[in-house]
């Protein structure tokens, strides 16, 4: 659900954007054929920049650590000797097998179930990886009254409120303190600047591209405030990662550089790594590490 190609319909297949991919992504395609020609290291191969030492021993929370990159995450974590712990609604084997620490029950459109981090957290998290998130499918037209506002409303309850709810509930448990890293998980989608050169002029697609502008401008007041508690926030794009929600696209995924989740998790270690408070509040591109535009 991070990494949607952004849309260009031609007007006579407008219901039928798979057909459209081909022009959709120009700017991530011509970017991804930078890299190579400029051989990239940083794009191309993250593990010549990575290094996941940091991890050790740090007590890291994800959210939506169930299926694709944040179960990626979660794996990566592992390996690298975090203490994981999870945030999800029901339990899962893998995150089990993974040894996490599993906070059941949670879902974050719901500010009753907000009070079992300070019941179930017996210290506080140095990072926190908010990657819960959801997508509406059908393509949102005003021209084809194809609009569900219902589900606009709940994408941006889950991908923009989603995180603050989780993010004000370890703060008033005291489960974050000065030094303690808040990673928000949000996309390119966002940025109301990269619209024009990646939507052409077709517009549309509404709840998604709104919830994660909102997502993005509730992370920037949040990084302002938890400055002065010492606690750092980022706003990460996680890349085309070759996931179920990125499925749809899989006839580009080689032609745009969509990589493996693994690595996709890599990646966001990576930035999370340099996360600082004199960078706190920066909407970064983990494809490259590149800020965005807002």
């Amino acid at each position: 659900h991070h990494h949607h190609a952004p849309r260009h319909h031609s007007p006579r297949h407008r219901h039928h954007r798979h057909q459209h991919h081909q022009h959709c992504r120009r700017r991530h395609h011509q970017r991804f054929a930078k890299q190579k020609a400029e051989g990239d290291q940083r794009a191309l191969n993250i593990d010549s920049v990575y290094e996941p030492g940091f991890l050790k021993g740090k007590r890291v929370l994800v959210t939506g650590a169930n299926r694709g990159l944040g179960l990626a995450m979660a794996k990566e974590l592992a390996a690298q000797g975090a203490v994981l712990i999870t945030a999800c609604r029901s339990a899962s084997a893998e995150l089990e097998a993974l040894g996490a620490q599993q906070i059941l029950g949670i879902d974050v459109t719901d500010d009753k179930c907000m009070g079992k981090f300070g019941e179930e957290l017996d210290a506080p998290v140095d990072i926190v990886i908010n990657n819960a998130g959801y997508f509406y499918g059908p393509v949102e037209q005003v021209t084809a009254d194809s609009c569900n506002f219902d589900e606009e409303m709940k994408m941006i309850d889950i991908c923009a409120v989603g995180p603050l709810r989780i993010t004000n509930a370890l703060y008033k448990a005291g489960k974050l303190n000065e030094g303690s890293k808040v990673a928000m998980i949000t996309s390119q989608g966002g940025s109301i600047t990269w619209r024009d050169v990646q939507n052409g002029d077709e517009g549309g697609d509404y709840g998604h591209h709104m919830s994660k502008a909102a997502a993005n401008m509730m992370s920037k007041l949040l990084a302002q405030e938890l400055k002065g508690k010492g606690i750092m926030v980022s706003i990460l794009h996680p890349g085309f990662n070759k996931t179920e929600m990125t499925k749809k696209y899989e006839h580009i995924w080689e032609i745009e550089g969509a990589v493996d989740p693994s690595v996709g998790a890599k990646r966001v270690m990576h930035e999370i790594s340099l996360m600082s408070l004199d960078n706190t509040g920066t909407f970064i591109n983990c494809e490259d590490g590149l800020p965005i535009p807002w």
